[in-house]
């Protein structure tokens, strides 16, 4: 849709693994020379190991690699076993391995190899030892390795038993995500983890790497001007966090939304509509638009609070200034007792409730307390003391929730102590405003 209006030829930013966009920072050329030194090393060495983040490019690099491999045919004769589903029985594992090598797995009386892992290593070991003789490599490569079970690791490390007395017939490079790193430092698979004798681990692109990555593949598809800003390049950066695939969807819909708009140049703005429509909400984000926008909702229920406690005294204040004198000629009435602390929060403890819902069961406190007194009588015929986040009281939000329009869930979050606060009045303020009025609910 949006090739002519950007003068393009192709797709710039598509997050299928095309070498021919590939784009080698610093970091991914490095992490290339580890894998072509676990295949040009030959049978000397163990398992090579590259890990890295979702979407840093492992994949892609697994392409450009097999290549290169295919490049090399004459000077350094290699045969590939590619497994890119490793969620496998050891069985089903060795299998696969020998579709990939394109070994026969009948025997010469024609019974089937299969299902049996003796018979299935018998066949991979003559087809190494064969292979070595013709000065064949042959490599074995297992892309997303982090799937593998322990039983399949387990088989994976027994195949590098297969060797002449000078050299392994076998090389295993293994590209995976973090956990592998997690899995490998068990004490159970420290035979596996001694026998990587390459390890690397790719980084997602630092912000210069991201501008040069984007002009890169934008103009590997035909494109003549660039259609991001600055400031379209610095925002991609932060949202993407340096992921190539996270940048790669990021500024797809980005031109997406300039086509659909006849924008030609995109800024900041088109970046993080783009952002906000592709990328999945984040816990952490919204943990933090919480923390950051509780305390300006703590301010304006303050306001309110004062306007309220200020419009609720006004008529009182007149009426006691113009009966001064019988007031002071008669007997002092006993003072009323102020409405216990707990039935009101100050602006502080009600933005740290924001902050921390929701609340557990079995919580107690002053928030507690304050939830309590606003659910009594309506909600929560009975009120114990002190009051506790129990069973009874998530029964008495959920009925609250229910008649006020939200998710009845029982779950105290921010939109529930809002509406607490909104019921009948605002949230009563303590401290600087004094003690809560006694007949506030």
């Amino acid at each position: 849709m949006y090739l002519e209006h950007y003068g393009l030829s192709e797709p710039p930013f598509s997050i299928t693994p095309d070498p021919r966009f590939v784009f080698l920072s610093e970091r991914h050329r490095d992490a290339l020379a580890h894998l072509l030194f676990g295949i040009t090393q030959g049978g000397g060495g163990g398992f090579v190991q590259l890990t890295g983040e979702v979407g840093t490019g492992k994949t892609t690099l697994c392409r450009l690699l097999l290549e290169q491999v295919a490049q090399m045919e004459d000077s350094a004769p290699t045969r590939v076993a590619l497994v890119l589903n490793p969620r496998l029985t050891p069985i089903e594992l060795l299998e696969t391995v020998c579709e990939e090598l394109h070994i026969d797995l009948d025997d010469a009386s024609g019974a089937s190899r299969r299902g049996s892992a003796k018979a299935l290593v018998d066949a991979l070991n003559a087809y190494l030892l064969d292979a070595y003789a013709q000065g064949l490599r042959v490599v074995l490569v297992i892309d997303e390795a982090q799937n593998l079970s322990v039983e399949a690791l387990e088989q994976v490390r027994l195949l590098t038993n297969l060797e002449t007395p000078t050299q392994k017939l076998l090389q295993i490079v293994l590209l995976a995500q973090p956990e592998l790193r997690r899995i490998l430092a068990r004490e159970d698979m420290r035979q596996l983890a001694q026998r990587i004798t390459a390890r690397f681990h790719l980084t997602p692109l630092d912000a210069a790497e991201t501008g040069e990555y984007l002009r890169h593949r934008y103009r590997i598809a035909g494109g003549t001007r660039f259609p991001f800003d600055a400031s379209a390049v610095k925002r991609i950066h932060a949202h993407a966090g340096g992921v190539p695939r996270l940048v790669n969807v990021i500024a797809e819909r980005s031109l997406l939304a300039g086509y659909a708009h006849d924008v030609a140049m995109l800024d900041a703005r088109w970046v993080d509509r783009a952002a906000a429509e592709v990328l999945p909400a984040s816990p952490a984000r919204t943990r933090r638009r919480w923390a950051i926008a509780a305390p300006a909702v703590a301010l304006v229920f303050a306001a309110v609070a004062v306007a309220a406690w200020w419009w609720t005294r006004a008529p009182a204040r007149a009426e006691a200034a113009a009966v001064a004198p019988a007031v002071s000629a008669a007997p002092i009435a006993k003072a009323r007792p102020a409405a216990p602390r707990a039935t009101g929060l100050d602006a502080e403890a009600f933005a740290a409730a924001l902050r921390d819902t929701p609340l557990r069961p079995g919580a107690t406190g002053a928030v507690v307390e304050w939830i309590a007194h606003r659910l009594h009588p309506a909600y929560l015929p009975t009120a114990q003391a002190p009051a506790v986040f129990d069973a009874a009281m998530q029964e008495a939000v959920r009925r609250f929730q229910r008649d006020h329009g939200l998710h009845a869930d029982g779950v105290v979050g921010p939109a529930t102590l809002m509406a607490l606060a909104a019921r009948g009045d605002v949230p009563q303020l303590l401290g600087s405003l004094g003690e809560p009025d006694q007949g506030v609910k």
